[in-house]
């Protein structure tokens, strides 16, 4: 008889119920503990497959509209696994304002991605969690508003910008460019301004090279084979040449960066503060000085955080006039409009920031066309801090967080009509400009630097459109962008072309009749577009 028999025998069956019963509570106890339930029960959501979660149940390319659909059988609030990761969804702009303002702290976390803790850059105001964010962050806003934010100096930086803009588009006398580089040297500028002090020739190489990286990092970052990673690290040498790109991109703008710091040292005087960047090293001399070496102004946090700053400030301005362009392409009575209000308001004056008040339909066509072009989709995500019970359902510490922002730019709740192009969405019944509540375009967050973007918007789109702009057909559809799982829509390229009165040929003989549609990836033709 084996060992094994003789030490069963040693057991009478009562006792061996006994033991299996015991066994079975204590599992029973385990996974009560260990999952929720009646009032601790999660957000519903369909089912995942294992490892691959519901990836086979999204379109990718546009997540927003798969959530949407899946707010329809689940409710505003539900449960998708990316990969292996559950992240919860909040759709509608009553649940994403009531989870990042009546719970800003519970939902209040980021959750930096695998690639991004690689390149170092859980730091500064985008990534970053806890103290090491209220500071920057603190730091950001007190100073983007001391030098220029919201003041006449931000004003004339603005205003200068659009100015060298349109004399760049002189430049090319009747042949066809594409405006999107000119865009966003224009709009890194106004950044530099506050950041370092100075504004770029768009011609430095050193200025357009850390631009075009930039948007090659955004670019790289809504690549599938970036997000493949960031959801299965393990998998990271299948996707080796993305990441050697990406990480070469991030180290090149940080030594980019850090040359420019270097050379603002060389003249740092407390009684001259240039611009942000001075401002940090000024208060980071201080601390040492007063042998404080324990704090947050460490360089990480500078160079990160000058790069949200670029990054954030540049992208969505220059995504958001590309869109200008376009709808004002497909829209010319709306654009007729708006030409007519800037010449009866402003005449043939540069337009300035207390003109928006005199100008309700500019601000209207402005606002909605940021609210169509929703260039961000899916806001940044975020992650719980605790845990927490939201509309019903519980919700562990750590969980990661979506909110999806189409589902709060087309809200058929808060807005007259929400699926077309429709400046009346920001109008009172008299004609005045009319805030709307559920207008987040750029993110969740009521604590962005919202009105320097928007005076930046403000301000160039007048300028084009009173100066230089000037539709001559409509015949085309816009249609969806694609949107890349980082949340971004895709670039769109605008191709315009100056007239003959700016020394350039007649556009009739020189545009094609195949070329009336969008330049990108995906659809293969160009938008041409006429400027007086």
């Amino acid at each position: 008889m084996g060992a094994m028999e003789v030490f069963l025998q040693s057991f009478s069956p009562v006792s061996v119920l006994g033991s299996v019963i015991l066994i079975l509570i204590g599992f029973h106890f385990f996974l009560s503990k260990s999952r929720p339930q009646g009032h601790r029960q999660g957000p519903p959501g369909p089912k995942p497959l294992p490892i691959i979660g519901n990836l086979l149940q999204l379109d990718i390319k546009r997540l927003d509209q798969s959530f949407l659909k899946l707010s329809k059988t689940y409710g505003s609030v539900f449960t998708v696994h990316m990969g292996p990761k559950k992240t919860v969804v909040l759709t509608g702009y009553k649940t994403v304002k009531e989870a990042f303002v009546s719970y800003a702290e519970e939902f209040g976390e980021r959750v930096a991605s695998t690639v991004t803790k690689e390149a170092n850059l859980h730091h500064g105001i985008v990534w970053a969690n806890g103290d090491s964010w209220k500071e920057m962050r603190r730091f950001a806003l007190t100073n983007l508003k001391d030098f220029g934010m919201g003041k006449r100096v931000c004003e004339e930086k603005i205003i200068e910008e659009c100015h060298v803009l349109i004399q760049k588009l002189k430049e090319f006398k009747g042949e066809a460019f594409d405006l999107s580089q000119h865009i966003n040297y224009a709009a890194c500028n106004v950044i530099c301004s506050m950041v370092y002090g100075k504004r770029f020739e768009y011609d430095d190489p050193e200025f357009t090279t850390v631009v075009n990286r930039t948007n090659q990092a955004i670019q790289l970052l809504g690549s599938p084979s970036i997000q493949l990673y960031n959801m299965f690290p393990k998998f990271g040498k299948l996707v080796f040449s993305a990441r050697k790109k990406m990480s070469d991109i991030f180290a090149a703008n940080k030594q980019h960066h850090l040359m420019l710091l270097n050379r603002l040292k060389e003249t740092l005087s407390p009684q001259m503060c240039r611009g942000v960047a001075d401002a940090f090293l000024i208060h980071q001399q201080q601390l040492k000085e007063s042998g404080i070496t324990d704090s947050h102004y460490h360089n990480d946090n500078l160079l990160v955080t000058i790069m949200n700053l670029f990054s954030g400030g540049t992208e969505t301005t220059s995504s958001t006039l590309r869109w200008a362009f376009l709808f004002m392409a497909k829209y010319p009575k709306i654009q007729d409009q708006v030409r007519q209000e800037l010449r009866n308001v402003i005449g043939s004056r540069q337009v300035q920031v207390e003109d928006r008040q005199n100008l309700p339909f500019t601000d209207a066509v402005i606002h909605e066309i940021q609210r169509m072009a929703n260039i961000l989709p899916l806001a940044i995500s975020h992650r719980t801090s605790q845990d927490i019970t939201f509309h019903g359902y519980f919700i562990e510490k750590g969980t990661p967080v979506i909110a999806v922002l189409t589902s709060v730019l087309q809200d058929e709740s808060e807005w007259e009509k929400p699926n077309v192009f429709y400046p009346g969405n920001f109008l009172s019944k008299d004609g005045k400009f009319l805030k709307r509540d559920a207008f987040l375009p750029f993110s969740t967050g009521w604590t962005d630097y919202s009105d320097l973007k928007h005076f930046e918007l403000f301000a160039t789109f007048s300028s084009f459109i009173k100066k230089t702009f000037k539709n001559v057909c409509s015949k085309f559809s816009i249609g969806h962008m694609i949107m890349s799982i980082f949340f971004y829509l895709k670039k769109m390229a605008v191709t315009i072309a100056t007239p003959a009165s700016m020394g350039g040929k007649d556009f009739k003989e020189q545009r094609k009749a195949e070329d009336l549609l969008i330049d990108n990836k995906c659809v293969k033709k160009k938008l041409w577009l006429n400027c007086r």
